[in-house]
């Protein structure tokens, strides 16, 4: 018994009835009683919960103030912990405390289920000193935990702790003292960046640490890195985000362009929102070294996919930019229509821009046809202008996308701000010096960062460890850490930053995409709307082309006559590219699509740009290599009919009474009806086409395999297995649907006729009468 722990004499004294008897033993056992945690243990255990207490007080011998409440070393730490946020007067644990129960009892979680465990960071991020004690018990920090316990560190003070930024410096500098792997990364420093104005005492303490050299990176570059990310971002839109950003631009000016642009964007957005005048405006650029603003400026701006008003823009543009021929200040109007013209061609490849073009339209009703002239003239594809898949000069045949109708939700915008676009005007204040070789260099890595989306520090160097930067604020984040599980999300990397996923999106939340303005502007049935049409079909945008065959506005009472219609040049494109038709194409089909070649066969003949689609010639392939337009049948007369038998003409007119003369010329109709060619329907046409043009597909596909086979490798030629492009797969699935459908409705069409069927009174020649003989009655 003397050589037993001290944990199992615990447990055999919980089991015993009365453990009285036992504690007179030995001193050992005695001293063990004794302890205030063993016995209300006891009770716990005997009791339960619930009646412990009850059976405690009826011993009042072995109750006392501590078995009462008592406090274990857990608790005491834990007491710690929640008492960091309260004035250090009325703190009922200090760390000298924590220093005894490490120091001289070993405090230390003894397991990673320990409950303590994700809770023991947080002590070295609110006393540091207590590290080495902690690694002198076995404690191992592991490197996940850095950014939380440097997180808690800056945290904002609550009102009612004396906090300075000198403590939270002197702490980080004794922390990074005791363990060289501990140090303040980009990741948590540039969530203090995004509270600069809320947490004054964190701010400053990171500013005070990048001027003492303690921090591993240059706090002036990050900043321009984090402003930089705002390009891009619904965030910038908010007033609360545009006023940090102009406060951590007036701490850290650049001269870099891409934030440069930034906190333009930054300015006359609040100045739209705010209706805020042009000396303020002014006021606010001078300030902050953005003045003065040129037309590539303006230009950049207006074509920000975040910007969808620019009154104050406009505005600013006409009193104070440039110069106008009187010599005043300001720009014409001739000078504001041309960028106008220049902002709404930009605009028409960004897909979420269709609200500024409105605008612009509705403003300037003279610019409708020039957007209509650049459409046509820029955008208009043909089946030769896009590349072949059996094409090995076209690898990535399957990421080929055109300008318009983009899917913005799906694959982003694209590139909205080019190199070209960001540089400063020849002539203009912020153009850089051509002999200044090191500046040149630091403006095409910025513009290079910027570009690709990575980070635009000059040295190139950056180290992956300091970890990455993202938009989130100190709070936020240490809010994500407080929350359960507790254990795992603390030891989390966050790397995709999923938390408020809205702000970081990439286009702006209410959003009037260029397709759809497109066929409000110009008419379902425009050469316009055609182009728009073939776009969004070869970039597979689904929300363009429900609206443009689905979806009816009710502005027209046919609701066909409202959609845009598809043609089968569309799918000789989809074919050149061996892509997927998108399902509203086989679904505008089925419900009845009108079949059409090309667009040229459904726009309207006094459609300005019907002469310029009308001298295209649709390519189109057949078995013969020829064109897949079948020649229709000319509307000439009908050969009259022949007959056996001359009859001879007779001048004898017919009355009511002669039924053979009168009935002659009704059958002869009838005759005529009956040898009419039935026409074709939409369904039939376009099963017809399209099964010529799998024909034409299927040939292509037997020649690539043929091609690809006859290649050798060492003289020996290869077996390989050849799949089909996208487009003969679907076209194959779809078309044999199209047949069971056309099928259905061809069995409907007959056993309607066949019951409309009217018989002539001829028949009733043949009608045989049966009369029953009367019965004969015989009289005997």
């Amino acid at each position: 018994m003397d050589r037993l722990c001290d944990e199992i004499l615990q447990l055999i004294f919980y089991e015993l009835p009365d453990p009285s008897p036992l504690t007179i033993v030995s001193r050992r056992f005695y001293a063990f009683s004794q302890d205030p945690y063993v016995r209300a243990t006891y009770f716990l255990m005997h009791y339960g919960s619930a009646e412990a207490l009850f059976y405690a007080l009826g011993r009042g011998k072995v109750l006392t103030e501590r078995v009462l409440d008592g406090e274990d070393d857990g608790s005491v730490f834990v007491t710690f912990l929640k008492e960091n946020r309260i004035p250090s007067q009325m703190k009922t644990i200090t760390w000298e405390e924590i220093k005894v129960l490490m120091e001289e009892y070993h405090f230390i979680p003894f397991s990673s289920k320990d409950p303590i465990m994700p809770q023991f960071p947080l002590a070295l991020a609110i006393e540091p000193r207590l590290l080495p004690y902690a690694v002198a018990n076995g404690f191992s920090m592991d490197y996940k935990y850095r950014d939380f316990i440097f997180r808690k560190m800056f945290e904002r003070p609550s009102s009612s702790v004396e906090m300075t930024a000198d403590d939270i410096v002197a702490n980080v500098k004794e922390l990074c003292k005791l363990d060289p792997a501990m140090f303040v990364s980009r990741t948590v420093a540039a969530e203090v960046c995004m509270e600069a104005k809320f947490n004054d005492v964190g701010y400053s303490a990171l500013k005070k640490l990048d001027k003492s050299g303690q921090l591993r990176f240059e706090l002036g570059n990050l900043v321009e890195d984090l402003l930089k990310t705002f390009l891009t971002t619904r965030s910038i839109c908010t007033l609360p985000t545009g006023d940090i950003l102009i406060h951590l631009f007036s701490d850290f000016p650049t001269a870099d362009v891409t934030v440069r642009l930034v906190m333009l964007v930054v300015i006359f957005l609040s100045a739209d929102s705010l209706s805020t005048p042009i000396p303020t405006i002014r006021t606010k650029l001078e300030s902050l070294g953005l003045a003065p603003l040129t037309k590539r400026d303006a230009y950049n701006i207006l074509i920000n996919p975040f910007v969808e008003r620019y009154g104050s823009l406009l505005q600013y543009m006409r009193q104070e930019a440039g110069s106008k021929s009187d010599g005043s200040r300001g720009m014409c109007e001739d000078e504001i229509m041309q960028l106008l013209a220049k902002v709404a061609t930009k605009c028409l490849e960004i897909a979420c821009k269709g609200k500024i073009l409105k605008k612009i339209v509705d403003d300037f009703p003279v610019l409708k046809d020039q957007i209509g002239k650049n459409v046509l003239e820029m955008h208009q594809l043909h089946i030769d202008d896009v590349p072949s898949w059996n094409d090995d000069a076209h690898m990535q045949i399957e990421f080929f996308g055109t300008k318009l109708s983009r899917d913005f939700s799906r694959v982003g915008l694209g590139l909205v701000h080019t190199r070209e676009s960001l540089m400063p005007e020849p002539g203009s204040s912020q153009e850089i010096d051509s002999n200044d070789s090191k500046a040149s260099a630091l403006r095409r890595d910025d513009l290079q960062g910027i570009v690709s989306g990575g980070s635009s520090r000059a040295d190139g160097n950056l180290d992956v460890d300091l970890g990455p930067i993202s938009q989130e604020s100190l709070t936020a984040m240490i809010r994500h850490d407080e929350t359960t599980p507790v254990r795992s999300r603390r030891r989390m990397l966050y790397l995709d930053r999923p938390f408020d996923s809205s702000s970081r999106q990439r286009f702006p939340h209410d959003t009037l995409p260029v397709g759809r303005w497109i066929k409000s502007q110009y008419g379902p049935r425009s050469s316009i709307t055609a182009v728009f049409m073939t776009h969004a079909i070869i970039n597979n945008n689904s929300n363009i082309l429900h609206h443009y065959l689905v979806n009816t506005d009710g502005s027209s009472s046919n609701p066909r006559w409202n959609r845009v219609p598809i043609t089968l040049k569309h799918f000789q494109i989809l074919a050149q590219l061996g892509h997927t038709p998108n399902f509203y194409l086989w679904h505008d089909i089925e419900v009845g699509a009108e079949f059409y070649m090309d667009e040229s066969d459904y726009i309207d003949k006094q459609d300005p740009a019907h002469a310029l689609l009308a001298d295209k010639a649709v390519k189109v392939e057949t078995e013969a290599n020829t064109n897949l337009r079948t020649p229709t049948p000319s509307a000439s007369r009908k050969r009259p009919r022949r007959s056996a038998a001359h009859t001879v003409q007779s001048y004898a007119v017919p009355d009511s009474d002669d039924e053979a003369i009168a009935a002659e010329e009704p059958l002869m109709k009838d005759d005529d009806q009956e040898s009419k060619p039935r026409s074709e329907t939409n369904l039939q046409l376009w099963i017809k086409h399209l099964g010529q043009l799998l024909k034409v597909e299927m040939r292509k596909y037997s020649e690539h395999k043929k091609r690809l086979e006859k290649q050798k490798i060492n003289d020996v030629e290869l077996k390989i297995r050849v799949p089909k492009n996208d487009f003969v797969k679907s076209l194959t699935t779809n078309l044999r649907s199209l047949r069971k459908l056309e099928e259905d409705q061809r069995s409907r069409d007959h056993a309607f006729e066949s019951a409309m069927v009217e018989y002539s009174d001829e028949d009733d020649d043949e009608y045989v009468s049966r009369q029953f003989k009367r019965r004969r009655n015989l009289h005997t």
